[in-house]
């Protein structure tokens, strides 16, 4: 495997919603993006209004796959769950999109970091389940996200912070430590965990900060909290570098 360090690995990232596709809004998306490329990988950004036959072309030339958060909620029919009142519009494509990246690269062995809604969606795609609510199905003892997302005029608020404590596995090594402080704009969450994933992160009331692969050595993160959207955060770093370092060995057994 000579000089794979050099390779810049091709990640692929889908469109949060298939609204702010159309509308080409890149102001969150980019975040992803750009967490990627500082990581030293390739972002390449995905449509999520492509059919299943584009998309398994364009995820044969990726060595990772990123899923990024969303506005929208993954429509609960897929986890045999009535939908609560409180739960956003799902929004069939990215749907779409997501479980037809997560086949390709689960079959492939793709590393994949799955984040907030994504982890969600990662999580629904291998048989899991979700809290449709956290304020209604868990209660208020931590907010886990801003009221609004803007202020009057466009700006965004910023995220609230809770502290996230983490069991053995790969994000603990990471991090180094047992607990950590993340962000949070979420209000759906983990509830059972889907085949061939382990909780290693919760909240201290009990919400799901993260989820592992641990069927074998493929590289498979879930992150409830948005590591892109903290550049400088030690922890945010070490996961997209990990992820890219994965990608590396997975562009070299190809």
């Amino acid at each position: 495997m000579p000089q794979q360090h050099h390779v810049r690995p091709r990640v692929g990232v889908p469109w949060r919603t298939a609204v702010e596709e159309a509308a080409n809004r890149r102001a969150k998306i980019d975040k992803y993006l750009h967490a990627v490329e500082r990581a030293g990988g390739e972002a390449v950004l995905l449509s999520v209004m492509r059919g299943p036959a584009e998309w398994k072309r364009q995820t044969a030339d990726l060595d990772a796959i990123v899923l990024p958060g969303s506005p929208a909620d993954v429509d609960s029919i897929h986890f045999g769950a009535k939908r609560h009142p409180a739960t956003s519009d799902p929004d069939a494509a990215r749907e779409r999109a997501d479980f037809t990246l997560l086949e390709h690269a689960l079959a492939a062995g793709k590393p994949v970091l799955a984040i907030c809604y994504g982890m969600q969606s990662l999580n629904v795609f291998l048989g899991g389940s979700l809290v449709q609510d956290i304020p209604a199905e868990i209660g208020g003892k931590i907010r886990h996200s801003p009221d609004k997302d803007e202020f009057t005029g466009g700006a965004e608020r910023p995220d609230p912070n809770h502290a996230a404590r983490f069991d053995a596995g790969r994000v603990r090594d990471l991090c180094g430590a047992g607990e950590a402080e993340v962000n949070s704009s979420h209000h759906q969450s983990v509830l059972d965990p889907g085949s061939g994933l382990s909780i290693t992160g919760r909240a201290p009331d009990g919400v799901v900060e993260a989820v592992e692969w641990t069927e074998d050595s493929q590289w498979v993160v879930g992150v409830q909290w948005h590591p892109e959207r903290m550049p400088e955060d030690a922890l945010a770093q070490a996961l997209f570098q990990d992820l890219l370092f994965a990608a590396r060995l997975s562009h070299a057994a190809k």
